[in-house]
């Protein structure tokens, strides 16, 4: 995947808000789904998930329990080279971030 290297910072602060925020979590998982050409890079939880409210405001700076900055500046840090973020969990089941990769931004190793 071709990312601004601030990317890692992204995957962990989607872990840090699953344990901070999810509740009673036993499981945080990423992989990848294909559609459409372009890539889903999954990262879901089995916690309480995102109210449907806030699936847009969670973005927003100054949202939130802490500081708000992160799923803000984690949208930012991505939206660096076309990559987009976006909550799809149902709410009490879990969260599901789904950042889609665009088909010219990403490749198969060894290909």
């Amino acid at each position: 995947m071709f990312a601004d290297q601030l990317v890692v910072k992204v995957f962990y602060n989607l872990m840090d808000n699953a344990v901070r925020y999810g509740g009673k979590i036993t499981t945080i998982r990423f992989f990848v789904e294909e559609c459409d050409g372009d890539h889903l890079i999954v990262c879901e939880d089995d916690g309480g998930g995102v109210a449907a409210d806030e699936k847009e405001k969670i973005f927003e700076r100054g949202f939130g329990k802490n500081t708000g900055l992160g799923l803000a500046l984690s949208r930012e840090i991505l939206d660096i080279t076309g990559i987009t973020i976006h909550e799809n969990g149902e709410p009490g089941k879990g969260a599901r971030f789904e950042m889609a990769v665009p088909k010219d931004m990403w490749r198969i190793a060894g290909k």
